[in-house]
């Protein structure tokens, strides 16, 4: 994050800028928190980075963020078909995982079906407790 007056990067938590001394919500001149750069006032994108602006700290809205409670019971419950990362736009991981649940089963015996299964749910574990928090696109899970 970079400060709002004079576009130096803050220290995670400051309350005021260490290298002018304004207090970090309140400035005339609005900087970019991505990159640093000068905005146009009433700017709402950054015309340098093109990363919205995050006016007054509120919370970034996405209009395509994927749910993490529907995307973990997904993992856990049909892991095996890959499901939860076709919901996360993981395609090449829900491929590889339906295609050795299917087909390698029929050459394994089922060994592989067990393995994906597996697999699934602790991808859906993982989604549900954090450690995977984006999809495919990098966009944050909604909770």
């Amino acid at each position: 994050m970079f400060c709002k007056n004079c576009g130096k990067e803050l220290v995670p938590g400051s309350a005021v800028c260490l290298n002018c001394g304004v207090p970090v919500q309140n400035s005339g001149v609005t900087f970019c928190q991505n990159c640093g750069a000068q905005a146009m006032p009433g700017a709402v994108v950054c015309t340098n980075c093109g990363v919205p602006l995050n006016m007054n700290n509120a919370v970034p809205k996405y209009p395509n963020q994927k749910s993490k409670m529907v995307a973990g019971i997904l993992g856990i419950l049909l892991g095996s078909l890959g499901v939860h990362n076709f919901y996360l736009g993981n395609t090449g991981r829900g491929v590889a995982q339906l295609l050795l649940t299917l087909l390698g089963s029929l050459l394994t015996c089922g060994i592989s079906a067990i393995a994906t299964s597996i697999w699934g749910m602790v991808e859906g574990v993982q989604i549900l407790t954090g450690s995977i928090n984006t999809d495919a696109d990098g966009i944050p899970l909604a909770d």
